[in-house]
This record gives C-alpha cells, sequence and structure tokens, in this order.
C-alpha cells in the first residue's frame, strides 16, 4: 500500500536530479512549468492574470500585521524554491497565485473535469473522511491551510466545528485572513510552524493535511505527525490527501513531465520513498486506512492509537 523506505531513485529520477542541478535548466524547467499552468488556466477560463492583478492592486499592510508573528523562526527547508517561485511560499504573488494555479493543476486529473477538478477532489476526500470518521469532529485543525481553499472546504462540510487554519507563511494567512472577510467566516489563522504549533495538547477532533505532505522532507512529515498526535483528543483522526506514489499516472510518467514536476516539487523523491503507514503507526496512531480518491492521489486516515 506505500511506498518502500529508502528505496534509492531509479535511473530516470537520478537522470532528472541531475538536470535539475544545473540552475539554467533548473530555471528553464520552473519557467515552463509555471507559464503551462497560466496558459492552462487561461484557456479553460479561469482568469489568472485578472484575478492575480486585483489582489495586487490591494493593501495588504493590515492582514500581514494581523497574521504574522514576527519572532517566527523559519526552517531551512522552507526556504528554498517551490512551485517556480525562487522564494517559494515566502512571497505575495506565491500568495496570489494559489487559487487559479489549484485550478490548473487539476484540471486534469479527470478527463474533460477541467475548473471543477479541484472541486471533485477536495469533495472525494470529505466524502471519505465522513464515511470513515463516524463522529463529526467539533475541533478541526487545518495543518498547511494555505490560503484557506482546504480551510473553507472543510468549514462547508462541517458548519458546526470550530476551525483553524496552520500555516508558515504570512503572506498565504494574509490572503486567507482577507477571504476570510469576504466570507463572514470566523476561522482562527495561526502562523506557526506545523512541527511545533504552540497549540493547547488534546485541543482537537480532526487534523487535516491537504496536499502537503509532498512539500517536505521525510523529517519534518514525522515530527509534524507526531505534532498532531500531540494535537488529537483521545478518539481523535488524522487525515490526509496527497499524491499516490503508486498510481498509475506517476509510475509511468514521462520523464520530461517528471522533470517539469520536479522542478517545482524539491522533496518529491523523499515523499514517494516514505512508508506513511509505518510513519504515523510509529508517531502514535493505528494502522491507517489509504483510499484512493483519483487517478493521482490517495487518502490516509488514522485514529489515535491507545
Amino acid at each position: 500500500m506505500t511506498a518502500a523506505v529508502n528505496n534509492p531513485p531509479g535511473l530516470a529520477s537520478r537522470l532528472v536530479n541531475g538536470v535539475l542541478a544545473i540552475k539554467p535548466l533548473a530555471n528553464l524547467a520552473k519557467h515552463r512549468a509555471r507559464q503551462m499552468m497560466i496558459k492552462r488556466a487561461e484557456k479553460m477560463g479561469v482568469p489568472w492574470t485578472q484575478e492575480v492583478a486585483q489582489l495586487q492592486a490591494l493593501d495588504w499592510t493590515n492582514e500581514l500585521a494581523k497574521i504574522e508573528n514576527p519572532q517566527l523562526s523559519y526552517p531551512d527547508y522552507y526556504l528554498t524554491s517551490f512551485h517556480a517561485y525562487e522564494t517559494g511560499n515566502m512571497s505575495w504573488q506565491a500568495a496570489f497565485e494559489v487559487e487559479p494555479a489549484a485550478y490548473a493543476v487539476h484540471a486534469k486529473i479527470w478527463q474533460g473535469a477541467e475548473a471543477q477538478g479541484d472541486v471533485k477532489l477536495r469533495q472525494n476526500y470529505h466524502n471519505i473522511l465522513k464515511n470513515q470518521i463516524p463522529n463529526p469532529p467539533q475541533d478541526i485543525l487545518d495543518i498547511g491551510c494555505s490560503v484557506g481553499m482546504s480551510t473553507f472546504a472543510l468549514q462547508e462540510l462541517y458548519p458546526q466545528a470550530k476551525l483553524t487554519g496552520l500555516d508558515l507563511s504570512p503572506y498565504f494567512l494574509a490572503v486567507a485572513e482577507y477571504r476570510s472577510q469576504q466570507r463572514h467566516s470566523n476561522i482562527n489563522w495561526v502562523h506557526a510552524p506545523a512541527e511545533t504549533t504552540g497549540l493547547p495538547d488534546a485541543s482537537f477532533d480532526l487534523v487535516s493535511i491537504f496536499l502537503v505532505c509532498h512539500e517536505l522532507p521525510q523529517s519534518p512529515t514525522k515530527q509534524i505527525f507526531a505534532e498532531a498526535r500531540r494535537l488529537l483528543r483521545p478518539d481523535g483522526h488524522i487525515g490526509i490527501m496527497d499524491m499516490n506514489p503508486q498510481s498509475e499516472a506517476f509510475v509511468k510518467m514521462p520523464p520530461y513531465i517528471l522533470t517539469l514536476l520536479k522542478s517545482t516539487e524539491p522533496y518529491l523523491d523523499e515523499y514517494f520513498n516514505l512508508d506513511i503507514a509505518q510513519a504515523l503507526v510509529e508517531a502514535g496512531f493505528q494502522t491507517p486506512t489509504i483510499t484512493t480518491n483519483s487517478p493521482r492521489h490517495r487518502t490516509v486516515i488514522a485514529q489515535v492509537s491507545g
């Protein structure tokens, strides 16, 4: 059900990594990947350029001041290039482009889905949560909440619950706060590392981690699982939705597409070689269920052990 631990990269992966180690080639791959996403979004009716321009025109001073923890120290792994942005998630441009990028990336999961691919992906995850977690959670933590897309979706799924969204990028959280004001949503946004949130013990019924683990090295992933265990109540659950390394889509992916993907996802090899079930058990969870929820994604759910 899970990838083998410490599996050395295959020949194709080593060749791709070699290409990406050459900075001009890596920069070209990032540029190509970004342009492909923008073109795809605009073609299917997502006004990427217009929406970003509207956000750029706003004054973000108050939102950033309200959200940002100026004393926070960022882990080195987070300060690298992500998603074709040189400063990764630590920029306004990255924050402004999260939503149209999500629609573009998920448009090709199902044939003909286009902009509804993102909605369907989230809905499938939520259907599995509802089927496998019998009692609706009252307190939910959304780890790696980004600009709040996953948090708002969870709020619609569990309208009675109190939601907390946590992220390491103050720029993402400022946009989340702005969207929250537009929606008149009462969500607690927390600027903190997921490994050491500073939140109270046993304060949540559900910790959700949506499309985050593939962006992390294995060590912080395991630390986050341990932190989630600390934050969950005795009957609590962790829900993880992310890429499925065993899916045919990734196993048979052409090398040039893999190159573009890896150029924007620096820790993909580590994620693909993580035994996620074993990591959760070691963090204090029962053996998880792993359910396919798209041709490229899986949902992993585990209950607190003991």
